[in-house]
């Protein structure tokens, strides 16, 4: 009886001592990895709140607004764009990953098969939108304007030979008109919850030099605490390096 006593004490002990940390995340693969990390991390001490959003504006919104501490969806790109369009000052904690940005055809099984007046979707926010358009200069399909950059749009489309009419729809919807389109360029988190191989299934893919690591986020006032910081390091462990590489098979690549 002493002895459970004592287990009682020592875990009421440990319960009162604990942080409790929020992360949004999206739920492939960010709140998968958040979810292996987080037995680790209660031996810390560190009680990891996992809150799966299906958007890419209310995780940001909600860490910037003290409703969650921190976030797990992004990459640096589209951090800088939403800090500089919404006012924020959300801040990079820690790189852990990049996902590969895939073009997707139900259609079709190479991009020489691509007809002239193609129908193509790509995301529409800035900088995912700007990403896409770069894959698709890459594989021959479009020409930009030099100055274009990252946040290309259309408009900034010099040169379309075949004449590929390109719209813009939101990220997460992409993969739900995969069959309605001839090429759907898919960030990789939504391709995986469709069940696409991004190694297997895109017809053209950003090679692992991709500048889009995606990122661990959190305001000024409290990136340094030592909760997320904790996070940060459990997101840099060989243990998470190896989940990554046997989990997605080149789908998602360690970025550490």
């Amino acid at each position: 009886m002493k002895k459970l006593i004592a287990a009682f004490a020592a875990l009421a002990a440990f319960s009162a001592h604990a942080e409790s940390l929020s992360v949004a995340a999206t739920a492939v693969p960010h709140a998968e990895i958040l979810e292996f990390v987080k037995p680790a991390l209660a031996k810390e001490g560190v009680e990891l709140n996992i809150k799966v959003f299906t958007d890419y504006v209310q995780p940001n919104v909600q860490v910037a607004e003290k409703r969650i501490d921190t976030n797990f969806f992004q990459h640096q790109p589209y951090l800088d764009e939403f800090n500089k369009s919404r006012g924020t000052d959300l801040t990079s904690v820690a790189g852990v990953h990049v996902e590969p940005f895939g073009a997707y055809s139900s259609k079709f099984k190479t991009l020489a098969e691509l007809p002239d007046g193609a129908n193509v979707v790509i995301p529409n926010d800035a900088t995912n939108g700007g990403r896409a358009l770069l894959l698709l200069q890459k594989a021959g399909l479009i020409t930009l304007k030099p100055e274009a950059g990252i946040l290309a749009t259309p408009k900034d489309i010099a040169a379309n030979p075949k004449n590929i009419k390109i719209r813009e729809l939101e990220a997460a919807t992409l993969p739900r008109v995969l069959t309605q389109v001839d090429l759907a360029l898919i960030n990789t988190n939504y391709a995986l919850e469709a069940k696409l191989n991004p190694s297997k299934d895109a017809l053209i893919i950003e090679g692992d030099d991709s500048p889009y690591v995606n990122i661990l986020v959190a305001r000024g006032d409290n990136k340094n605490s030592p909760a997320v910081q904790k996070l940060a390091k459990a997101l840099h462990s060989d243990e998470v390096k190896a989940f990554i590489n046997e989990k997605y098979q080149g789908a998602v690549v360690p970025a550490f």
